[in-house]
């Protein structure tokens, strides 16, 4: 693929969309993600699983509360990854993920994902760059795995610029609604931007073979959030779903 230089796209909405007339759009979006979802849910034939992977404050948690708030939660779920547990280090990076993936008829949405292996470890050189290579292929055939099994991937990196994110991280530290999301890390990984976008930047290289990215500007949350819906649409849509018929009796 076309190596992806982050530097060079932008994190905003080009002129042409409106604020209040796209934010509409977005209202019609997110009924269709209900009507399809039921429809994929009553079929069984298909999973989606979307991963959501950005910078702190590129708007993740946002994403998914307005994205999937029409949803029916019996069809969807939502798996935030965390620091590995003392289990979890005990077995291959990628046994906490797969386990979490959909069954045929659900939406699973993974707040950051198996990622992190090549994105936080690779930055803070915990492990080896021969490792993180042997993870990149590992990770294209898991995703191809999953894909052959009929789970479709969506995978969108929240294209944040470096100064919006301060601004998101400073409001954390105002806004008593959001104090509970401040976490004093997220400022000193700041320090390692360049090496963030680097490891994302070879991330999109190597893993996009068989489950592309889409890198979404996320500067404005109903712009972001925007892209997101409209793609989940045209990806459910392009299921051709029909729903099932009456059972015959045994």
């Amino acid at each position: 693929m076309t190596k992806i230089k982050l530097s060079s796209i932008p994190t905003t909405a080009p002129k042409k969309f409106n604020k209040e007339s796209t934010k509409k759009e977005l209202q019609k979006l997110k009924f269709k993600i209900e009507e399809l979802q039921n429809l994929m849910f009553a079929e069984s034939k298909h999973a989606l699983l979307i991963v959501l992977q950005g910078m702190d404050g590129s708007g993740k948690d946002g994403a998914i509360k307005s994205v999937f708030d029409a949803v029916n939660p019996m069809g969807c779920r939502v798996i935030p990854f965390k620091a590995p547990t003392e289990t979890e280090l005990k077995h291959d990076f990628l046994w906490r993920i797969h386990q979490h993936t959909p069954e045929h008829g659900m939406i699973t949405v993974f707040n950051r994902s198996h990622y992190e292996d090549v994105l936080i470890q690779r930055v803070h050189g915990w492990v080896t760059d021969d490792v993180i290579k042997q993870r990149y292929q590992h990770i294209s055939n898991f995703e191809k795995l999953l894909s052959d099994s009929g789970v479709t991937v969506l995978k969108f990196y929240l294209h944040i610029s470096k100064e919006e994110q301060l601004l998101r991280l400073q409001e954390r530290m105002s806004d008593k609604t959001k104090m509970w999301k401040y976490n004093e890390n997220d400022i000193k990984e700041r320090q390692y931007w360049n090496d963030y976008m680097k490891a994302y930047q070879d991330a999109f290289e190597n893993c996009s073979e068989h489950t592309p990215w889409y890198i979404i500007p996320s500067d404005q949350n109903w712009y972001k959030e925007y892209l997101i819906a409209k793609k989940i649409v045209e990806t459910l849509e392009g299921f051709k779903m029909k729903f099932p018929g009456l059972k015959a009796a045994k």
